[in-house]
């Protein structure tokens, strides 16, 4: 869709990321901010985006089966039903250092989840056609 009205039109459907990186270092600690990093990884997931969701600092706890269904947040769509959408169609990502901390394992986490560190989430933010987002 080109945009008329000024100097040069631009299509913006030729500029727009087709990749979307999200990395969530909210937990429990601030819901809201968690909950929307989730949220829009969901959506972008569900409008045909490539979407990566890293799980850092706080968010590393919802790799652990279970975890995300003690999450509340009033007007907010349940974390599970979020984290199953995006892991349908995207990846989730825990990060190496967050998980150590916890000791977390990869035989801990979610089927689906994956385990990595800051070289993989580089390679990711940086790929061409890429937004990256930090919640």
């Amino acid at each position: 869709m080109a945009v008329a009205g000024s100097c040069k039109e631009v299509d913006y459907d030729s500029v727009m990321a087709k990749k979307l990186v999200i990395k969530v270092t909210a937990g429990a600690d601030a819901p809201e901010r968690c909950s929307q990093a989730f949220t829009v990884a969901a959506v972008a997931v569900a409008s045909g985006v490539d979407v990566s969701l890293w799980l850092t600092g706080e968010s590393a706890w919802f790799a652990l089966p279970g975890r995300a269904a003690e999450f509340q947040l009033p007007h907010a769509a349940p974390l599970p039903d979020l984290i199953d959408s995006i892991l349908a169609a995207g990846r989730v990502t825990l990060c190496t250092q967050c998980a150590a901390r916890r000791d977390i394992t990869e035989k801990d986490v979610i089927e689906g989840v994956r385990i990595a560190g800051a070289q993989v989430f580089v390679q990711e933010a940086m790929a061409d056609e890429t937004q990256a987002l930090v919640y």
